[in-house]
């Protein structure tokens, strides 16, 4: 099929090309599409693969602790915008033929630094998948009712020319389901899919109009950036790095100015969660049309390199922990003392006292003890009968990317605090998109609920549940 037309095939036979290989086909296809969008992002990926040797040269075994390096070599995350429920569920339909499911609610209109959006993320659940290629789409949707930033006016005018835009043909949805009902395409139609996939996030070449992206951008740098302009792109594309922090002295060493700090926890102890950071968006050449009419050259701020490092996941009674801590703010002394308070530096111990997600896996070949296994896993940890190897967070932290949108825009915009919030949650979220929306502690859970129960099978115990956390000291949160 050339240039996206012609014959769909069938989608069904033993050459199918398989949504896992799509999703790996499609990631690839972004990133060297991006790369020839934002020079910039080259940079970024050839640093992060330099820390990334050098990391596994001083202790291959440490640095795999959170995947195989193959793994983190090709981990990706990207980050689109689109303007209504139409095209969310249209962008789920897309995703879906990539094996991608929805996780997560996120509502950026309540961080610090206030976006009118509210997102999830697209991605891989199943373990297989995650390590055969752990592709991410961080997607957020406008909330144009939403009165805090948009008046009655404004949210008719921009949705008026949010339904009259195409994101998507509609040989590529059609190509979409097809791949989500039959688990892949065929080679020829698998070839079209990821050429008009791609191209659906390219950047367009058509004049913005200048004036109604002023307008928006009195609101939101992200608001104008979704209905500012006729089509989505890729906002940012994320490697994988194993040590953020010397890549962002690397990166700076470059002359590539990144954003002002590293969001997320501190960089002290076993990794928790996820620590995101990025160069400055730079300013791209966009043609604009003025009020005349008249076409001419400008230039719009809003595209930027992420990078990120990932930890373990953390527990319903981790994340409390950690948000308890990130609200409390203060100076960086006291944030890192609040810090080695309320987490062990130890992934073990992280996992002993259940603050953090993992799978516990008995220990083969141990010599027994006259007392034999007791049953309870952090005791079992302890005694050497099982060890901790820590999931992965798979997910984002709000905070942190409401922080990175914030630090990449030019100004925060408007906002009136007096008027009342739309609805939004995880319920309207999967209507939208007519698909569930997964809740990522629920997926976490699932995983160390299993494996204890392997553990207890393996070393013929009674059922054994995962650590229980203390209750949160509020002193350990005091300076």
């Amino acid at each position: 099929m050339s240039g996206g037309a012609g014959r769909v095939g069938s989608g069904v036979g033993s050459g199918l090309v398989g949504t896992t290989e799509l999703r790996a086909r499609f990631a690839a296809a972004l990133s060297a599409l991006y790369a020839t969008e934002v020079p910039a992002y080259g940079t970024l990926v050839e640093v992060a693969g330099e820390v990334n040797a050098d990391v596994m040269a001083a202790d291959p075994d440490a640095a795999q602790r959170l995947g195989a390096i193959e793994r983190v070599t090709a981990e990706r995350h990207g980050a689109i915008r689109v303007g209504t429920a139409r095209e969310l569920g249209q962008v789920g339909q897309v995703f879906a033929a990539l094996g991608m499911h929805p996780v997560g609610f996120y509502d950026l209109r309540e961080a610090a630094a206030p976006v009118p959006v509210v997102s999830t993320a697209f991605r891989p659940v199943d373990d297989d998948e995650l390590a055969a290629n752990p592709f991410r789409v961080f997607t957020s949707v406008l909330a144009g009712d939403d009165r805090r930033f948009f008046d009655a006016d404004l949210q008719a005018r921009l949705e008026g020319r949010l339904e009259r835009r195409e994101l998507f043909s509609p040989l590529l949805l059609t190509l979409a389901a097809r791949a989500e009902e039959a688990g892949g395409l065929d080679p020829e139609d698998a070839d079209a899919f990821v050429r008009l996939a791609t191209a659906a996030f390219a950047l367009s070449p058509e004049p913005v109009d200048a004036a109604w992206y002023a307008e928006l951008e009195r609101v939101s740098g992200v608001a104008a950036d979704i209905g500012g302009v006729g089509s989505t792109h890729v906002n940012h594309l994320t490697p994988r790095v194993l040590d953020i922090d010397a890549l962002y002295a690397r990166m700076t060493g470059r002359g590539i100015t990144m954003i002002d700090a590293i969001q997320g926890p501190p960089g002290e102890g076993a990794p928790v969660l996820l620590r995101q950071t990025s160069f400055r968006a730079l300013s791209e050449p966009r043609r604009m049309r003025g009020a005349d009419g008249q076409v001419h050259e400008g230039a719009l701020r809003v595209r930027f390199g992420e990078v990120e490092a990932r930890g373990c996941a953390l527990t319903p009674a981790g994340r409390a922990r950690y948000d308890a801590w990130t609200a409390a703010g203060g100076t960086a002394p006291e944030r890192e003392a609040r810090w080695r308070r309320l987490f062990p530096d130890g992934a073990d111990e992280q996992a002993a006292a259940g603050l953090t997600s993992v799978r516990w896996v008995p220990v083969p070949d141990r010599p027994r003890d006259d007392r034999g296994p007791q049953p309870d896993l952090a005791r079992l940890l302890a005694d050497g009968w099982v060890r901790a190897e820590p999931v992965v967070y798979e997910d984002f932290l709000p905070a942190s990317a409401a922080g990175i949108f914030a630090s990449n825009l030019d100004g925060t915009g408007e906002r009136d605090a007096a008027e009342g919030a739309s609805h939004r949650d995880l319920a309207w979220l999967s209507d939208a998109l007519g698909r569930e929306v997964l809740e990522p502690a629920d997926l976490y859970a699932a995983r160390t609920r299993a494996s204890a129960e392997e553990v207890a099978a393996a070393l013929d115990l009674p059922p054994l549940a995962p650590p229980a956390a203390d209750d949160l000291d509020e002193s350990a949160l005091r300076a």
